[in-house]
C-alpha cells in the first residue's frame, strides 16, 4: 500500500477557523507530524467532497518520510494546514509505513 497512514478526519467549519469551501480526494495540506515540523500530505476519501464540520475516514501519504522516521503512533492527534491556518486534525488509526510508528 503506498498509503503511510489512515486517520479519522475532521474539517473545522468556517466559524470555527477552518476553509469557507468543502474539499475533495487529493487535497494536499500540511501536516504538524511533529514538534515544530510540517509536511505536505496527499488526503484520499471514500467519497469525491467531504464537507467542514464533519469527520470522515480516509489515508494520507507524506511526502519523504524517511526524515521524520518514528514520529507518529496510533491515537496521535495531528493538525493540518493551509499556511498558518489550522483547517481540519487528523486522529490516526492505522499507520502502513513502518518507518514512521513509534518504537
Amino acid at each position: 500500500m503506498s498509503e503511510d497512514i489512515e486517520a479519522k478526519i475532521r474539517f473545522l467549519t468556517t466559524t470555527e477557523g477552518g476553509r469557507k469551501t468543502p474539499v475533495r480526494s487529493g487535497y494536499r495540506p500540511d501536516h504538524l507530524v511533529k514538534e515544530n515540523y510540517l509536511t505536505c500530505g496527499r488526503h484520499t476519501y471514500p467519497k469525491e467532497w467531504v464537507e467542514l464540520g464533519t469527520t470522515i475516514l480516509g489515508t494520507i501519504k507524506f511526502i519523504d518520510p524517511e526524515s521524520y522516521p518514528n514520529s507518529l503512533s496510533i491515537g496521535q492527534k495531528l493538525s493540518f494546514q493551509e499556511g498558518n491556518k489550522i483547517v481540519g486534525y487528523a486522529e490516526i488509526t492505522r499507520i502502513y509505513n513502518k518507518l514512521l510508528k513509534k518504537v
